[in-house]
């Protein structure tokens, strides 16, 4: 039995995330892909083993987002007048909520179904119900994948849990709303211009920049934004020797088995509190996103990771010279309001 915290969470991060994949490869259903995603993401965060309660609570804030992202989609989206302010006011109470200290997982469903769903409406003629249900679907497995990882691989009694999580401040709070303002200031015109022009083939290039923006903090966006480029190299260039792997052998248990041993050495890495390992999760990620999207038709590996470190760069310049201007004009602005 396992009793190194740092192998127990190894372990777990490569079965949850090779399980995750395995389901979403076998059976396909619409935006599958994001399993393995958000999979990885969450098993990389220092959480404990998920209670009942707290699934529950991940599973109806799932079908909030979905609702939102839906009504807003559905019904605002072609009165293009009265949706370009909602979603504005959406994503402003989107970023308060948690910086209030509100849930990452709402938040990060909140963000996946305002900026992913206006995609999928323009790709399936007025937002197929079936597709849209995807996701829902792929973050309700997520939940699942998560108890299921903790079942099988259990932290031992003398692990420590994650730190406890500050509470959530149900007043006004000034420093949160003047961050939220921040944070929508810089992700709002880079959603209108990906959904305007449809990009969603890099939809993950826009919910990264929305997700490093959470900390409307200058340097910490302009490290986020760095890190953002870092992983794409490393998990791109890992995704390329998995991709050509893949062609030698194209078998489903080939691609479960290589997949089950780069994510234990991702895990690896992740847990080891190397300089590196704040890299990896993002890394992941992109592998995932990456070898997912070549192994479709006429896919060219080559052109979507170009495309994708390139989209990458430029969401980081724009985010970073973004909060510097915003710094810049609320330092300007404080000595008048004093």
């Amino acid at each position: 039995m396992l009793t190194n915290p740092q192998h127990i969470r190894t372990l777990r991060y490569a079965l949850g995330v090779t399980i995750a994949l395995a389901l979403s490869s076998a059976i396909a259903w619409p935006l599958s892909f994001l399993l393995p995603v958000l999979s990885a993401m969450m098993l990389a965060l220092p959480m404990p083993k998920p209670g009942l309660q707290q699934a529950i609570r991940n599973m109806r804030d799932a079908l909030f987002a979905f609702g939102v992202g839906y009504i807003i989609t559905q019904f605002i989206l072609p009165h293009t007048v009265i949706y370009i302010p909602l979603l504005a006011l959406a994503l402003f109470h989107t970023y308060y909520h948690l910086n209030r200290g509100g849930s990452f997982w709402l938040v990060l469903m909140l963000l996946l179904c305002l900026l992913l769903m206006p995609m999928l409406a323009g790709l399936h003629e007025g937002l197929a119900i079936g597709v849209a249900l995807g996701l829902v679907w792929s973050s309700w497995l997520t939940i699942g994948i998560l108890w299921l990882s903790h079942f099988l691989v259990p932290d031992s009694e003398s692990a420590q849990g994650a730190p406890a999580k500050q509470g959530f401040h149900s007043g006004y709070l000034a420093p949160a709303a003047e961050a939220a303002m921040k944070s929508t200031l810089v992700t709002f015109p880079l959603a209108i211009m990906f959904i305007a022009n449809n990009w969603s083939s890099q939809i993950v290039v826009l919910v990264f920049a929305a997700i490093f923006t959470l900390s409307p903090n200058l340097e910490k966006g302009k490290a986020a934004g760095m890190n953002s480029m870092k992983s794409s190299l490393i998990g791109g260039s890992v995704a390329f020797f998995v991709y050509w792997a893949l062609v030698a052998v194209p078998e489903y248990h080939f691609l479960v088995l290589l997949m089950f041993f780069v994510s234990l050495g991702f895990g690896r890495v992740i847990y080891s509190g190397r300089p590196v390992s704040k890299y990896l999760p993002s890394a992941m990620v992109v592998v995932i996103v990456l070898v997912n999207s070549s192994l479709a038709a006429d896919a060219d590996f080559s052109e979507n990771l170009l495309l994708r470190i390139i989209f990458i760069t430029l969401a980081t310049m724009y985010v970073v010279i973004s909060l510097k201007v915003l710094d810049a004009f609320w330092h300007k602005q404080l000595p008048v309001n004093s």
